[in-house]
């Protein structure tokens, strides 16, 4: 139906190296996880963090440019779609839901304090595809933003999963 919506927006750290793979069409597939806190009551009425991990995925030239910067620790901005994929193994039905990263933003080096916003960005707008090279920055701006297309670039044959 046309009218779904399917959008998925998250801040959160990465809790691994990223994962750089082409498939055998030659388009580059990253993948990386993040963590996301969410705050809850506790049973005797204290608030606690309770972490979420969400499996990331991202395509195309703009997965080999960000691919380098995404270490874990890093806290980055994310906003795509969710892709559920099914298979077959060992005759059981078998799925995984990840998210198809759209626009990335990288928004503090691993390790720094929650909060501390290491490059703000507020008065930047993110690149796009029709604005030059993806990842294009000034020479002294140590974390591009990246807005990155997204999967809807690609015929579902290309994708490998």
């Amino acid at each position: 139906m046309a009218n779904d919506l399917n959008v998925v927006a998250l801040v959160g750290r990465l809790t691994r190296e990223s994962e750089l793979r082409y498939s055998n069409g030659g388009m580059a597939i990253c993948r990386f996880s993040i963590a996301v806190n969410r705050r809850k009551r506790t049973a005797d009425n204290r608030w606690e963090d309770e972490a979420n991990f969400f499996d990331c995925t991202m395509f195309g030239k703009s997965a080999e440019s960000v691919n380098q910067y995404l270490e874990k620790g890093r806290q980055v901005s994310i906003v795509g779609e969710l892709r559920q994929s099914r298979w077959e193994q060992d005759g059981q039905s078998r799925s995984r839901v990840e998210i198809a990263v759209n626009s990335l933003q990288l928004l503090s080096s691993p390790g720094s304090p929650e909060g501390r916003v290491e490059n703000r960005r507020s008065e930047q707008q993110p690149m796009t595809r029709n604005q030059g090279s993806y990842g294009a920055r000034p020479a002294a701006d140590p974390m591009p933003a990246m807005d990155i297309g997204g999967p809807e670039q690609f015929d579902d044959d290309q994708i490998p999963f």
